[in-house]
């Protein structure tokens, strides 16, 4: 394993719990800041030309967002002893990558959408043409984001496999069209199911494998440590769906950033038109639990991990509360 400088030295003590770790929502809200630093010096508006592309891509990737993926991925560096200075890379191009999917899903021909984060949306503000182009680049800055990291050319091939293989046929594109297909049948929930696994799933997946490739190799000498991470990821990746499906239905744009009540109209089968509200909201508290439960044997270093968990529960009883 590697190791690299701590990314909190200079922080005061009344930061740290009792164990001296970083309290959530300090370490969350720096390591965000720090990955949306390392996107703003990727993404700079010096290679614009006399286009809008680049202004358009960082309009796409530095206004608002939880940063789940990124924070996914910080979190499970910890596992590995990857330094910060990688993490915070890797976790730029993951970022980019969630970014492309968002443009693309939300286009006219997509889930024609006006709203994301808040604001209109880049086909919206900058024109369909510039959307497609502003979702193709960032995969595009992704790969090469990955590909000039200072790191040994077997992490370069897996950090590169994993990425890919997440918004491939059988990741987020195929989860894609297998929503599209959806719309207006009648389906059983093991479809939409599935379908989340890809489409959403399959990114959250990546974005903590990659925490833990940076240094650790996935091989049979760590097959435990792969295993654990990848229950706790499909457990949370649909958990973060069953939770988008509900608040689509209880949410205001404000809470949802985007505009609220898109399935319904759309006829979109969800797992929250399918099971009913609360039986949804118990399925994604489930599924909360069973991802803990995943990496528990994993011992104290799975902390940020668990925390993530535990900031999803509560951001679920603050917008959909029990009836």
């Amino acid at each position: 394993m590697q190791t690299g400088s701590t990314p909190h030295d200079d922080i005061d003590d009344s930061a740290l719990g009792a164990s001296g770790a970083l309290l959530p929502e300090i370490w969350m809200q720096e390591g965000a800041k720090r990955v949306e630093l390392e996107l703003a010096r990727l993404l700079c508006t010096e290679h614009d030309g006399e286009t809008e592309l680049m202004a358009a891509m960082r309009y796409a990737t530095l206004h608002g967002g939880k940063r789940t993926r990124a924070l996914l991925c910080l979190a499970a560096g910890v596992l590995a002893d990857t330094p910060a200075h990688t993490l915070d890379v890797v976790a730029a191009a993951i970022e980019m990558m969630h970014a492309c999917t968002l443009v693309h899903d939300d286009l006219p021909a997509m889930d024609d959408d006006v709203l994301r984060r808040g604001l209109p949306t880049v086909h919206v503000k900058f024109g369909e043409a510039t959307a497609i182009l502003v979702g193709d680049a960032l995969q595009a800055h992704a790969f090469l984001t990955l590909a000039r990291l200072d790191a040994p050319p077997e992490n370069h091939i897996a950090l590169v496999r994993e990425l890919a293989h997440a918004v491939s046929a059988e990741g987020a594109a195929g989860g894609q069209a297998m929503d599209l297909s959806l719309v207006g049948k009648r389906v059983e929930l093991d479809r939409i199911v599935a379908m989340h696994r890809m489409k959403s799933g399959a990114l959250v997946r990546a974005s903590v494998r990659m925490g833990a490739l940076c240094a650790v190799a996935d091989d049979a000498a760590h097959a435990a440590l792969y295993r654990a991470l990848d229950h706790y990821s499909a457990c949370f990746g649909l958990a973060l769906q069953v939770i988008d499906d509900i608040l689509d239905v209880t949410a205001d744009s404000a809470a949802l950033g985007k505009t609220p009540g898109k399935d319904v109209a759309a006829q979109k089968p969800t797992c929250a038109s399918i099971m009913g509200l609360q039986a949804a909201r118990r399925f994604a508290l489930d599924l909360l639990r069973d991802a803990g439960e995943a990496i528990a044997p994993l011992g104290p270093r799975t902390e940020r991990l668990a925390q993530i968990l535990q900031r999803t529960n509560a951001y679920l009883f603050k917008h959909a509360p029990s009836a």
